[in-house]
């Protein structure tokens, strides 16, 4: 009897052992998201941006930021009852702030890729852009991607942009601004004699300045644009999501678009 009772005694000890491990590990897997829970009790949803890059997010001159993102930004914050917070971040080292907490998600003309889906995950996309060539006006010297051979070519650190200039073969040297308004400006001057940036930004340049800067026709790549949440933040991803569509349906991307590019993406796009 005492040694039925002793086997009797290790069983229940093994059983509860297995039991206790696997309860423990169902608790890490089902670890709590608490991250839209996070953005209410906070009140506010903070968003990681650049602060030059027109007509996306830039400063006017009463230095308030504004552009599409920005008013994207507001809006998705009032979707989900908080108010809208822009952390200002060096464009370079974005997705970094945003797996550190700096914080809750990027929206910051941020081309999906899947380089960068291996770090974090997206909301959107809510454009489709890419990435075109824009040149000094009057230079005949350029027509077509082709023509970048042996020639200086701007882009901004950290972009598409710069990736998408790499794989043009001849490009005598790529030089890396931290802002795009510069790199507009040195192709201005002739300090570089083109510079590779993403579609709404460079079509936007052009619309205002005709006089100094010119698109060529090639578009190097096509390319949809979202927002970065951190990959366990899931709540929250659903929620941006869910307020984009809302935004989408009831015509308020429309609005955007109109107000910012001169015509209704959108709609193009249906």
């Amino acid at each position: 009897m005492r040694k039925i009772g002793i086997i009797i005694l290790s069983v229940i000890m093994v059983f509860a052992l297995f039991t206790g491990c696997g309860s423990n590990s169902k608790s890490s897997n089902n670890e709590t998201d608490n991250s839209l829970q996070r953005v209410k009790d906070s009140g506010k949803l903070s968003i990681g941006l650049d602060d030059s890059y027109p007509p996306m997010e830039f400063r006017n001159d009463k230095n308030e930021l504004e552009g599409f993102d920005i008013d994207l930004g507001k809006e998705l914050a009032k979707k989900l009852g908080v108010k809208y917070n822009p952390v200002v971040t060096d464009f370079n080292g974005i997705i970094l702030a945003l797996q550190s907490g700096k914080f809750d998600a990027i929206l910051a003309t941020l081309s999906i890729t899947d380089e960068r889906k291996k770090n974090i995950d997206f909301v959107g996309p809510y454009i489709n852009g890419g990435q075109i060539i824009v040149v000094k006006s009057g230079n005949k010297s350029m027509s077509t991607k082709e023509d970048l051979k042996g020639k200086v070519v701007g882009v901004q650190l950290g972009s598409t942009g710069e990736q998408a200039a790499g794989k043009i073969e001849g490009i005598k040297e790529i030089k890396k601004y931290d802002k795009i308004t510069e790199a507009f400006h040195e192709v201005n001057i002739g300090r570089v004699d083109a510079l590779i940036c993403d579609s709404e930004v460079g079509e936007y340049y052009v619309a205002k300045d005709k006089v100094n800067y010119t698109v060529l026709k090639d578009k190097l790549t096509k390319e949809p644009v979202g927002i970065g949440v951190k990959k366990k933040d899931k709540k929250l991803q659903e929620a941006l999501n869910k307020a984009l569509d809302d935004l989408k349906k009831d015509g308020t991307l429309s609005k955007l678009s109109i107000k910012w590019f001169g015509h209704d993406i959108y709609k193009e796009s249906n």
